[in-house]
């Protein structure tokens, strides 16, 4: 009788699970399809849960849209810059709190948790100025690549830095000390020790720092014109460009799937290593 029962919860556990999904993965679903479809099926009363009659002409209409290679590449740089040095700057300030006693260090760790405490939104004044005023021209590093990149770096590297905190606490410092009792060097015990080892907490910072400069919007909507958008930007020229006409859905989806599309190329690449690393970054904080 106890199995049945067993049986009986771990079933509900599996349609509750899979419900989820389903819920979860419905909205995607819905993004991709209607990517498919004219408009006038999509503001139809019956709902098309199908892509039958579809076609590929909104995808044209969208590359022809508003330079969807421009907005593409700039937002390609500014997510390379920020993913390269939220990890370069994080990994060593990570290091240094877990492995290093000095002054100041607790101090710095609740400066990194009351930064994380801080909203975006009352940010943005000081942000902007601070932009405009740094370089050589009138305004500054406005409407650059490079002050776009230094906004997000700092936002994301607070919470980069705690989330690697608990990866390199969670190497023990004896496998290094061993190495040594071996004969290698502090800095060789580390890149061939506990580096290769750190990998998995790494990838999923970058994935993190990815995601957070990738879909990223009112930072760059303050700091950006209107000549130079990331894809969050190009994405919104659609509905401002129909503000005096009917919303064409059809490619407003279309442009989203393709917004899209890199993230899941860098999913592919990092899936294995990600997964890895987010449970072992759960065993030890």
């Amino acid at each position: 009788m106890l199995r049945i029962w067993r049986r009986i919860g771990r079933l509900a556990a599996s349609l509750l699970a899979l419900a989820l999904a389903v819920i979860w993965v419905f909205p995607v679903y819905w993004m991709v399809n209607s990517s498919f479809l004219p408009n006038t099926k999509l503001s139809a009363a019956t709902p098309a849960f199908l892509p039958f009659g579809g076609s590929l002409t909104n995808f044209k209409l969208v590359f022809t849209h508003g330079n969807f290679g421009a907005a593409l590449k700039m937002s390609l740089i500014i997510t390379g810059i920020t993913v390269v040095f939220t990890l370069l700057f994080a990994f060593l300030a990570a290091l240094a709190i877990s492995r290093y006693k000095f002054k100041g260090r607790r101090s710095f760790v609740l400066a990194v948790l009351f930064i994380q405490m801080l909203p975006a939104e009352g940010l943005f004044l000081a942000q902007y100025t601070m932009i405009r005023d740094m370089g050589l021209m009138n305004t500054g590093l406005l409407n650059t690549v490079i002050g776009v990149s230094l906004i997000y770096i700092a936002a994301v590297v607070p919470f980069t830095v705690w989330m690697l905190r608990g990866f390199v606490a969670g190497i023990p410092a004896d496998l290094e000390e061993a190495a040594m009792v071996d004969g290698l060097s502090r800095t060789k015990a580390f890149f061939r020790i506990t580096f290769p080892l750190l990998a998995p907490g790494l990838v999923a910072s970058g994935v993190y720092a990815f995601l957070q400069a990738w879909n990223e919007f009112t930072v760059a909507l303050v700091l950006l014109n209107q000549e130079n958008k990331t894809l969050p930007l190009w994405l919104r020229s659609f509905v401002q460009q129909s503000s005096q006409h009917e919303i064409d859905w059809g490619q407003v989806m279309a442009a989203s799937t393709l917004v899209a599309v890199p993230v899941i190329i860098f999913f592919l690449f990092v899936q294995g290593r990600m997964t890895s690393g987010l449970v072992a970054g759960a065993v030890k904080g």
